[in-house]
């Protein structure tokens, strides 16, 4: 009988990378097979079911799973687990990054596929943090970033009209986003301060991880361990001042300019008046958003 710490459920969304992980996905889960793990592999159809299956998995006492796919796979997989993981026995979360985004393994290597599943079969784990957003209509878990304002824009214009150009979409989206620059207030207040912050901003973001978007650092000094929440805020630049220091974005050298700022901290609040886009691990969703809050150590990560 196969032990349980060498079986694993992969989950499959043969839609990622415009249809290349459909391609790819059978022979890496060969590769992964081939040294003596058991995989049972299911692919998903539509959107969200990811979610379900990762859930009904952890149901039946399954603990160790492998997103096979982009970020999105690896977002819908989580809250599959979560919250119930909280209180069920920690999961275990392997990757074989075969989608368009794989923004949360940079953390790690540039490697990609070849590194993840070294990382699977030599079980490389280690704990990582989960970050909770608690909204009006119930809450989500995420291991990347939430982002609203010019970064939740970008991934929205991204997903409609460039997903399948990879970082060359993503750039795209940016300079479409760009021609019609919106600075908004987002009124928040991170731990104990006595005020909520409600200055106008480009964007802000609530990091677990250093990129978003695949090579962009957002968040220089963010950790998956430290049990702190990376968050980021980048004040009301213009226009040129933006696009002289877009390529700052890369290399995280943003941070040193004046209207940027940085801090670690447990929780955030907010005091939206309404609904806002945000770009959570990929995906856009539009919500009221409530509070953001980190698990130290939740999730235990194949990297």
């Amino acid at each position: 009988m196969t032990q349980l710490a060498h079986r694993f459920v992969a989950i499959v969304n043969p839609a990622a990378g415009g249809g290349r992980c459909g391609k790819l996905a059978k022979g890496t889960l060969e590769r992964v097979r081939a040294a003596g793990i058991t995989v049972e592999a299911m692919e998903t159809r539509s959107a969200g079911e990811a979610t379900k299956l990762a859930r009904e998995a952890y149901a039946r006492g399954e603990r160790n799973f492998l997103a096979v796919g982009g970020d999105g796979t690896a977002y819908e997989i989580v809250n599959g687990l979560f919250p119930e993981a909280m209180a069920g026995g920690k999961p275990t979360l392997g990757f074989l990054p075969l989608g368009t985004g794989n923004s949360f393994l940079r953390d790690f290597t540039d490697r990609g596929a070849e590194h993840a599943l070294e990382a699977i079969l030599n079980e490389r784990r280690q704990a990582c943090d989960v970050l909770r957003l608690k909204h009006s209509k119930g809450e989500i878990y995420f291991i990347n970033l939430l982002s609203m304002g010019f970064t939740a824009d970008v991934a929205a214009m991204t997903n409609e009209r460039f997903k399948g150009l990879g970082e060359l979409g993503y750039v795209l989206g940016v300079l479409t986003c760009l021609a019609q620059l919106r600075r908004r207030a987002f009124p928040i207040r991170v731990e104990q301060e006595p005020e909520f912050d409600s200055r106008r901003c480009l964007f802000l973001t609530f990091n677990n991880s250093k990129f978003t978007g695949g090579k962009m650092m957002i968040a220089p000094k963010a950790s998956t361990s430290d049990g702190l929440i990376e968050y980021v805020r980048w004040g009301p630049i213009g226009r040129i001042g933006l696009l002289r220091n877009f390529p700052r974005l890369f290399d995280g050298t943003h941070l040193a300019h004046p209207l940027a700022s940085r801090r670690a901290a447990r929780h955030v609040e907010f005091a939206l008046d309404a609904p806002v886009d945000v770009m959570v691990d990929g995906e856009v969703l539009r919500l009221h958003c409530e509070r953001v809050e980190v698990l130290p150590g939740a999730l235990d990560v194949l990297v």
